[in-house]
């Protein structure tokens, strides 16, 4: 049986439309799409709303026109679904390499990882940045502002996949996964859910009050640092529920292992944004 054939909810398929031959269009890859799409859309609009980038009371000059949004759309893309896919299947799943080559193009199987598809978005955005002499924080400030958009779509795919869920658990709202495994396995944590609402709209808010508030827009890479900083914060006490994806790193689950760069980076980032004056146009 497949680690994603199955939805932890009842009569809840997690293809929505089959087309032809192996070729379905399902609830994950739907995630992807809506997720991209809406986070962009957010993009869009930070970069046309000068008042984020300059002190409360005064406009600022965005580092990018909004009609940036398409190419870095269409490359973010690019960098999510390969990053996030190698990056799985280096962390996760090495032994997929020589056993099963062809399931690495599966993307639509589910099992992505986040910390290499977050390498894929970097990639892209100093592509971007660098071919068209972008200030490279800045951008990356507004691509974090909206990832966890992407993040909360992201889980919810998790979740309708029956993949990547949480420990044993007797509590009231336990679930089985998948949905047709042997009544006799264990209850569990939905912690797909769980990530949903912390890495996802908890993180999005947090960055949504820092940009508007506090326009953290104004001091470069801060943005940035603030994001790594919570989701690391919020993937690693997940973490304690979640059923590690494989064979712990150092007596850490690899999903805290591989989140100890992105608290360091994003303290890094923090104390270096905060140090310099806030751009005042």
């Amino acid at each position: 049986m497949s680690d994603f054939n199955c939805s932890p909810i009842p009569g809840f398929d997690p293809v929505i439309i089959h087309l032809f031959g192996p070729i379905s269009l399902r609830w994950y890859a739907l995630a992807y799409i809506v997720g991209l799409t809406l986070g962009a859309w957010v993009f869009h609009h930070i970069l046309k709303n000068t008042a984020l980038w300059a002190p409360r009371g005064q406009k600022g000059t965005p580092p990018a026109p909004p009609t940036i949004t398409e190419d870095l759309l269409f490359w973010c893309t690019l960098g999510v679904i390969l990053g996030g896919r190698l990056g799985f299947v280096l962390l996760y799943r090495t032994e997929w390499l020589w056993s099963e080559p062809l399931s690495i193009l599966q993307v639509w199987q589910g099992g992505m990882s986040f910390h290499g598809g977050a390498f894929g978005v970097l990639v892209a955005v100093l592509y971007i940045a660098l071919s068209r002499k972008i200030a490279v924080w800045s951008l990356a400030d507004a691509v974090a502002a909206v990832a966890p958009i992407g993040l909360f779509f992201g889980r919810l795919a998790n979740f309708i996949n029956g993949e990547l869920y949480g420990r044993a658990w007797d509590g009231s709202w336990a679930m089985r996964f998948p949905c047709d495994a042997d009544p006799a396995h264990p209850l569990r944590h939905p912690s797909q859910l769980y990530e949903a609402a912390l890495e996802g709209l908890v993180l999005f808010i947090i960055l949504r009050i820092a940009i508007t508030q506090f326009r953290t827009l104004t001091r470069p890479g801060l943005t940035t640092g603030l994001f790594a900083l919570g989701y690391g914060v919020f993937r690693t006490a997940v973490e304690f529920v979640r059923e590690p994806d494989a064979g712990l790193l150092f007596g850490l689950t690899r999903g805290m292992t591989y989140s100890i760069p992105l608290w360091l980076g994003g303290l890094v980032l923090i104390y270096l944004a905060m140090k310099k004056p806030p751009v005042s146009k």
